[in-house]
Protein backbone atom coordinates (compact mmCIF):
# COMPACT_ATOMS: atom_id res chain seq x y z
CA UNK A 1 0.00 0.00 0.00
CA UNK A 2 1.82 3.56 -0.92
CA UNK A 3 1.60 6.63 0.63
CA UNK A 4 0.49 9.41 -1.46
CA UNK A 5 0.90 13.13 -0.46
CA UNK A 6 -1.59 15.94 -2.35
CA UNK A 7 0.07 19.32 -2.75
CA UNK A 8 -3.25 21.74 -2.35
CA UNK A 9 -3.73 25.51 -1.64
CA UNK A 10 -0.12 25.82 -1.14
CA UNK A 11 2.69 28.22 -2.06
CA UNK A 12 5.59 27.26 -4.26
CA UNK A 13 8.10 27.50 -1.47
CA UNK A 14 5.28 25.64 1.47
CA UNK A 15 5.37 22.92 -1.15
CA UNK A 16 9.10 22.34 -1.50
CA UNK A 17 9.48 22.56 2.34
CA UNK A 18 7.01 19.92 2.92
CA UNK A 19 8.64 17.55 0.27
CA UNK A 20 11.46 17.90 2.43
CA UNK A 21 10.26 17.12 5.80
CA UNK A 22 8.14 14.17 4.30
CA UNK A 23 9.84 12.64 1.52
CA UNK A 24 11.25 9.75 3.27
CA UNK A 25 7.83 8.45 3.84
CA UNK A 26 5.33 9.42 1.39
CA UNK A 27 5.71 7.03 -2.12
CA UNK A 28 3.31 9.18 -4.80
CA UNK A 29 3.96 13.33 -4.87
CA UNK A 30 0.59 14.69 -5.87
CA UNK A 31 0.93 17.98 -7.14
CA UNK A 32 -2.75 19.33 -7.09
CA UNK A 33 -5.46 20.59 -9.34
CA UNK A 34 -4.63 24.22 -7.44
CA UNK A 35 -1.27 24.47 -7.47
CA UNK A 36 -0.86 23.57 -11.08
CA UNK A 37 -3.28 25.96 -11.98
CA UNK A 38 -1.11 28.89 -9.77
CA UNK A 39 1.64 27.66 -11.21
CA UNK A 40 1.77 25.74 -13.85
CA UNK A 41 4.06 22.89 -15.39
CA UNK A 42 6.80 24.54 -14.47
CA UNK A 43 6.25 23.37 -10.77
CA UNK A 44 6.10 19.83 -12.34
CA UNK A 45 8.81 19.78 -13.65
CA UNK A 46 10.69 20.96 -10.47
CA UNK A 47 9.33 18.73 -8.44
CA UNK A 48 10.36 15.89 -10.81
CA UNK A 49 13.49 17.09 -11.10
CA UNK A 50 14.16 17.21 -7.70
CA UNK A 51 12.24 14.42 -6.80
CA UNK A 52 13.37 11.83 -9.44
CA UNK A 53 12.59 8.55 -7.54
CA UNK A 54 8.78 9.20 -6.33
CA UNK A 55 6.13 8.65 -8.26
CA UNK A 56 4.90 12.31 -9.49
CA UNK A 57 1.26 12.72 -10.13
CA UNK A 58 -0.04 15.86 -11.65
CA UNK A 59 -3.68 15.89 -11.05
CA UNK A 60 -4.87 18.06 -13.97
CA UNK A 61 -8.71 16.86 -13.11
CA UNK A 62 -9.15 16.39 -16.81
CA UNK A 63 -12.26 16.37 -18.82
CA UNK A 64 -11.83 17.36 -22.37
CA UNK A 65 -8.70 18.34 -24.56
CA UNK A 66 -7.27 15.02 -23.34
CA UNK A 67 -4.62 14.41 -25.68
CA UNK A 68 -3.05 17.88 -25.13
CA UNK A 69 -3.72 17.82 -21.64
CA UNK A 70 -2.02 14.00 -21.19
CA UNK A 71 0.83 15.38 -23.14
CA UNK A 72 1.79 18.05 -21.89
CA UNK A 73 2.09 16.83 -17.97
CA UNK A 74 4.40 14.09 -19.19
CA UNK A 75 6.44 16.13 -20.78
CA UNK A 76 6.98 18.07 -17.86
CA UNK A 77 7.68 14.67 -15.36
CA UNK A 78 4.70 13.74 -14.53
CA UNK A 79 4.29 9.78 -14.17
CA UNK A 80 0.75 10.14 -13.86
CA UNK A 81 -2.08 12.14 -15.17
CA UNK A 82 -5.90 12.58 -13.38
CA UNK A 83 -8.85 12.44 -15.95
CA UNK A 84 -12.40 13.38 -14.41
CA UNK A 85 -15.01 9.90 -14.99
CA UNK A 86 -17.37 11.56 -16.27
CA UNK A 87 -15.36 12.75 -19.24
CA UNK A 88 -16.23 11.59 -22.61
CA UNK A 89 -15.26 7.94 -23.54
CA UNK A 90 -13.35 9.41 -26.54
CA UNK A 91 -11.53 11.84 -23.72
CA UNK A 92 -10.24 9.14 -22.00
CA UNK A 93 -9.19 6.57 -25.01
CA UNK A 94 -7.15 9.66 -26.14
CA UNK A 95 -5.25 10.15 -22.78
CA UNK A 96 -5.07 6.16 -22.18
CA UNK A 97 -3.14 6.20 -25.97
CA UNK A 98 -0.93 9.41 -24.30
CA UNK A 99 -0.13 7.50 -21.42
CA UNK A 100 1.00 4.07 -23.79
CA UNK A 101 3.38 6.28 -25.96
CA UNK A 102 5.28 8.26 -22.88
CA UNK A 103 4.86 4.75 -20.80
CA UNK A 104 2.87 6.34 -17.92
CA UNK A 105 -0.40 6.15 -16.12
CA UNK A 106 -3.68 7.71 -16.77
CA UNK A 107 -5.74 7.82 -13.41
CA UNK A 108 -9.54 8.43 -13.73
CA UNK A 109 -11.34 10.49 -10.75
CA UNK A 110 -14.79 9.01 -9.90
CA UNK A 111 -15.76 11.83 -8.28
CA UNK A 112 -19.34 12.01 -8.84
CA UNK A 113 -19.67 8.81 -9.98
CA UNK A 114 -22.43 6.59 -8.44
CA UNK A 115 -23.70 4.27 -11.14
CA UNK A 116 -21.81 0.82 -11.58
CA UNK A 117 -22.38 0.62 -15.03
CA UNK A 118 -20.08 3.40 -15.30
CA UNK A 119 -17.34 1.78 -13.49
CA UNK A 120 -17.80 -1.51 -16.40
CA UNK A 121 -17.63 1.30 -18.70
CA UNK A 122 -14.28 2.41 -17.76
CA UNK A 123 -12.89 -1.08 -17.38
CA UNK A 124 -13.82 -1.37 -21.40
CA UNK A 125 -12.08 1.38 -22.25
CA UNK A 126 -8.85 -0.14 -20.64
CA UNK A 127 -8.63 1.74 -17.26
CA UNK A 128 -6.41 0.33 -14.40
CA UNK A 129 -6.26 2.76 -12.29
CA UNK A 130 -8.99 4.89 -10.41
CA UNK A 131 -9.65 6.94 -7.79
CA UNK A 132 -12.01 6.76 -4.94
CA UNK A 133 -12.84 10.33 -4.07
CA UNK A 134 -14.72 12.36 -1.66
CA UNK A 135 -14.65 16.04 -2.73
CA UNK A 136 -12.96 18.62 -0.47
CA UNK A 137 -16.76 20.37 -0.51
CA UNK A 138 -18.31 17.07 0.46
CA UNK A 139 -16.00 16.99 3.62
CA UNK A 140 -18.13 20.04 5.22
CA UNK A 141 -21.28 18.20 5.27
CA UNK A 142 -20.35 14.75 6.15
CA UNK A 143 -17.62 12.35 7.13
CA UNK A 144 -16.19 10.06 4.30
CA UNK A 145 -17.92 6.25 4.07
CA UNK A 146 -15.84 3.39 3.48
CA UNK A 147 -18.92 2.51 1.50
CA UNK A 148 -17.54 4.29 -1.18
CA UNK A 149 -15.67 1.23 -1.97
CA UNK A 150 -18.89 -0.46 -3.14
CA UNK A 151 -18.29 0.98 -6.50
CA UNK A 152 -15.43 -0.82 -7.48
CA UNK A 153 -16.32 -4.04 -5.56
CA UNK A 154 -16.46 -5.81 -8.68
CA UNK A 155 -13.73 -4.74 -10.89
CA UNK A 156 -10.87 -6.98 -10.08
CA UNK A 157 -8.53 -5.02 -12.64
CA UNK A 158 -7.89 -1.48 -10.99
CA UNK A 159 -5.63 -0.32 -8.68
CA UNK A 160 -7.60 1.65 -6.03
CA UNK A 161 -6.33 4.99 -4.44
CA UNK A 162 -8.49 6.41 -2.41
CA UNK A 163 -8.93 10.01 -1.06
CA UNK A 164 -10.76 12.38 1.41
CA UNK A 165 -10.20 13.54 4.27
CA UNK A 166 -8.06 10.88 5.49
CA UNK A 167 -6.35 11.40 8.24
CA UNK A 168 -4.85 9.08 11.73
CA UNK A 169 -8.33 8.61 13.03
CA UNK A 170 -10.11 7.50 9.52
CA UNK A 171 -7.23 5.15 8.26
CA UNK A 172 -7.65 2.17 10.17
CA UNK A 173 -11.42 1.89 8.38
CA UNK A 174 -9.74 2.89 4.98
CA UNK A 175 -6.97 0.38 5.82
CA UNK A 176 -9.34 -2.74 6.22
CA UNK A 177 -10.25 -2.17 2.31
CA UNK A 178 -6.72 -2.84 1.43
CA UNK A 179 -6.55 0.26 -1.28
CA UNK A 180 -3.68 0.47 -3.25
CA UNK A 181 -3.06 3.87 -3.03
CA UNK A 182 -4.17 6.19 0.02
CA UNK A 183 -4.01 10.00 -0.64
CA UNK A 184 -3.66 12.42 1.91
CA UNK A 185 -3.38 16.05 2.13
CA UNK A 186 -4.03 18.64 4.87
CA UNK A 187 -3.43 15.90 7.65
CA UNK A 188 -0.07 16.26 6.57
CA UNK A 189 0.06 19.37 4.51
CA UNK A 190 -1.44 21.33 7.71
CA UNK A 191 -0.25 19.47 10.47
CA UNK A 192 2.50 21.19 13.23
CA UNK A 193 5.21 18.35 11.86
CA UNK A 194 4.56 17.06 8.56
CA UNK A 195 7.44 14.43 8.96
CA UNK A 196 6.00 12.99 12.34
CA UNK A 197 2.72 12.39 10.68
CA UNK A 198 3.79 11.36 7.31
CA UNK A 199 6.10 8.45 9.00
CA UNK A 200 2.69 7.57 11.47
CA UNK A 201 0.63 7.40 8.65
CA UNK A 202 3.02 5.18 6.71
CA UNK A 203 3.48 3.09 9.50
CA UNK A 204 -0.07 2.25 9.93
CA UNK A 205 -0.81 1.06 6.09
CA UNK A 206 2.53 -0.76 6.47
Amino acid sequence: MKLQVALDRLERDECFELLEETKASVDWIEVGTGVIKEFGMAIVREIKVSYPSHTIVADMKTCDAGKHEAKQAFEAGADIVTVMAFSADQTIKDTLNVAQQYNKRIMIDLLGVTDKKRIVELENLGVDLVSLHFGKDMQQEKEMSTNLFDLVNEASNFEVAVAGGINEHSLPDIVKHNPNIVIVGSAITSADNPKDVSLKLKGMIN
